[in-house]
C-alpha cells in the first residue's frame, strides 16, 4: 500500500454537507450530489453559463493536450481537444469564458476535401474541453480531424467509424493498454502504438494514478524543479483530478497514440482510489465523503477522455459499461468493475478463498450490468464477443499447494459473479468468447475454462492481459513467481513481466494476439519486441503458439 500524503481535501462545507444528507440520502438525491462535488453547476441546456471569449484574443498555443477520438460508431464519430495554453494552472490559462471552436473532419490527412465542419462551445464549467459528436459519415471510414480557435490550429487526429452493424467485415485488429503510471517511467511504448495498424485502441483502467508525483517526475528522473509543488500530494478534489489529467496529457508520446487512433476507455480504480470498491474507500473515510471524492474523479474522468453525452455523469454516478459493433465480426461489451461492486472480502489482498468470497450475493459487476451483459450476448450476432474490462478474470493461484491464495480484488475473489457471467454465455450460445483485461503489470494469455475447478473442463474462451505502459518500473521477462504460476495455472498459457502493450487481430477463422514489450521503462526511447504470438480458432477456443 503506498503512504499516503496530508492534503487539505475537500471544503469543509462539502463535508459537513455530505455527512447531513447521509450515505443514502447522497446516492439517491442526484441533484444534490452534484452540488455537493462540484463549485460550478453544469451549463444549464440551451443557455449560456458565462459571457464568450473571442478567440482571437488567446494569444498562446490553447491546444498543448493535444487531440482525441473515441467509442467509433456506423457513420460517427467523437472528437475530444480542451483549450489549455497553460496546463499546469488551474484554470489553464483560460478566462472564465465560453470560448467557440471550429472543427472539421477531412477525408484526406492535407484536408483538402472537408466532409464535415462545425462550431462547438468550449464550457468553463467544463473545464474547457470539448466532446464534438459528428454524424453522418460514411460507414467503415478513416477520417483526420482538427480544431481551430482564433489563429491557432490543434494538431490533427487520425480516426475512423465503423462499419454498419449488419456488414460483413473480413477483419479488424486492435490494441490493448492500461495503467500508466507517470512517475514511474517512460510511455515509449505508445510511440510505438501509435505507429502500428490498428483500427481501434482499447484503454482498460489506471489511465492515470491519484499518488503523489515529485517536481523530478519519479523514475523520470526530470531535473528537480520541473514540474509545479502542486502535483506532490494525492488528487482528492476536482482541481486535483484536473491538473493530473493536464500532466498525464502533455505526455508528448500519449498524444500521438490519441492523435492516431480513437480510443474506447474505461476505468480501474486508480482513476478515482486504489482498489475502492463501489462507496467503499481504500482508508477509513465515511462513505458519504468518499463518494464527494468519486463525483470529482468521475467528472474529471469524462472532462479529459473522448467519452460520448451518454457517459456525462451525475454526481457521483457514471454509467461508463456500453456496447459497440463492428459489423457482424464483434461485439464488445466494455464492462466497470469498481463502480458497482462488492467490498473485497477478507480484507482484500491476496487470500485463501472461503465462505465469505465465495457468498453467492457477491457481486463485481453489480446485477444491473450482469444482466445487461447476458441480454446482450442472447440478442448478439456477431462472431466474437469480446468483453473489454480490468481485473483479471481467469483463475490464478499463486502455489502449486492447495488450498492456495487468490486475489481478492480480481474476478477470484468473486467466483459466484464469474459462475452467473459464464453460465450466461452458455445459455445465450457464445461460442467464441474473449476477454481483455489490464490491472496487473503483466502480460498473460489465459484459457477460460467452463469450470476452473475442473481440469477437464471445456475451453469456453480465451483472456487477453495486456501489461502496463510503465507501472511497477522496468518489470522483467520472467518475473519470480514465473514458474511457480505457470504450473499452479495450466490454462495460463503465457506470462510475461515486461512493459508494453498487445494487439489483437480478430478474423473470419481465428483470432491473434501479440504481447508487445519494451526492455525498459525508465529511460526513454527503448526498442519494441514481439514477446509471443498466439492464435485461437473460431468454434475451437484456445491459445496456441502462431
Amino acid at each position: 500500500m503506498t503512504p499516503r500524503h496530508p492534503h487539505p481535501g475537500h471544503a469543509p462545507e462539502l463535508r459537513a454537507a455530505a455527512r447531513h444528507l447521509g450515505r443514502r440520502r447522497f446516492l439517491t438525491v442526484t441533484g444534490a450530489a452534484a452540488a455537493l462535488a462540484f463549485t460550478v453547476n453544469l451549463p444549464a441546456a440551451g443557455t449560456a453559463a458565462a459571457a464568450e471569449l473571442d478567440p482571437a484574443r488567446i494569444s498562446e498555443d490553447p491546444f498543448t493536450l493535444g487531440v482525441a477520438s473515441g467509442d467509433p460508431l456506423p457513420g460517427s464519430v467523437l472528437l475530444w481537444t480542451r483549450l489549455a495554453p497553460v496546463p499546469f494552472q488551474a484554470d489553464g490559462g483560460m478566462p472564465a469564458q465560453r470560448v467557440p471552436v471550429e472543427w472539421e473532419v477531412a477525408s484526406d490527412e492535407r484536408f483538402r476535401r472537408i466532409v464535415r465542419r462545425g462550431t462547438a462551445t468550449a464550457h468553463p464549467e467544463f473545464h474547457h474541453t470539448l466532446h464534438v459528436q459528428v454524424d453522418g459519415l460514411a460507414e467503415h471510414r478513416v477520417y483526420h480531424y482538427r480544431f481551430r480557435a482564433g489563429r491557432w490550429i490543434s494538431p490533427a487526429g487520425r480516426t475512423r467509424t465503423a462499419p454498419g452493424i449488419g456488414a460483413k467485415v473480413t477483419g479488424l485488429t486492435f490494441g490493448l493498454v492500461s495503467c500508466q503510471r507517470y512517475d514511474q517511467g517512460y510511455w515509449t511504448a505508445y510511440r510505438h502504438l501509435a505507429q502500428e495498424d490498428v483500427d481501434v485502441v482499447f484503454h482498460l483502467g489506471d489511465y492515470l494514478y491519484e499518488y503523489a508525483v515529485n517536481s523530478a517526475a519519479g523514475s523520470r528522473g526530470y531535473p528537480a524543479g520541473t514540474l509545479p509543488d502542486h502535483f506532490n500530494h494525492e488528487t482528492v478534489t476536482l482541481e486535483d483530478y484536473r491538473l493530473r489529467y493536464a500532466l498525464y496529457k502533455t505526455d508528448a508520446d500519449l498524444a500521438a497514440a490519441h492523435a492516431a487512433h480513437p480510443f474506447v476507455v474505461t476505468w480501474d480504480d486508480h482513476e478515482t482510489e486504489n482498489n475502492y470498491a463501489d462507496d467503499t474507500p481504500e482508508n477509513s473515510v465515511p462513505p458519504e465523503e468518499f463518494l464527494l471524492r468519486r463525483a470529482a474523479a468521475y467528472r474529471a474522468y469524462w472532462e479529459n477522455m473522448p467519452l460520448r453525452r451518454p457517459q456525462l455523469p451525475d454526481g457521483p454516478d457514471l454509467q461508463l459499461y456500453r456496447r459497440l459493433h463492428w459489423g457482424r465480426l464483434a461485439q464488445f461489451d466494455v464492462l466497470d468493475t469498481r463502480q458497482y461492486r462488492s467490498d473485497q472480502a477478507y480484507g482484500d489482498g491476496w487470500q485463501f478463498p472461503g465462505p465469505e468470497s465465495e457468498d453467492p450475493s457477491r457481486t463485481l459487476t453489480g446485477a444491473t450490468q450482469e444482466r445487461w451483459l447476458i441480454d446482450g450476448w442472447k440478442r448478439s450476432r456477431a462472431l466474437w464477443n469480446v468483453v473489454p474490462q480490468q481485473v483479471t478474470f481467469s483463475r490464478r493461484y499463486n502455489s502449486t499447494t492447495l488450498p492456495s491464495k487468490v486475489s481478492m480484488d480480481s474476478w477470484d475473489g468473486y467466483p459466484a459473479s464469474r459462475e452467473r457471467v459464464l453460465a450466461g454465455a452458455e445459455a445465450a450460445g457464445v461460442e467464441n468468447l474473449m476477454v481483455l483485461t489490464g490491472d496487473v503489470h503483466v502480460h498473460y494469455g489465459f484459457d477460460v475454462k467452463r469450470d476452473f475447478e475442473d481440469p477437464g473442463s471445456r475451453v469456453v474462451g480465451t483472456e487477453i492481459v495486456t501489461s502496463s505502459v510503465s507501472s511497477g518500473g522496468d518489470g522483467s521477462e520472467r518475473p519470480a513467481n514465473w514458474g511457480t504460476y505457470l504450473a499452479a495455472n495450466p490454462h495460463m498459457r503465457f506470462y510475461n513481466g515486461q512493459r508494453g502493450y498487445a494487439t489483437v487481430t480478430l478474423g473470419q477463422e481465428a483470432a491473434r494476439a501479440d504481447f508487445r514489450t519494451v526492455p525498459y521503462v525508465t529511460t526513454p526511447d527503448a526498442p519494441l519486441t514481439t514477446a509471443a504470438s498466439f492464435v485461437t480458432e473460431v468454434g475451437d477456443q484456445g491459445l496456441k503458439p502462431a
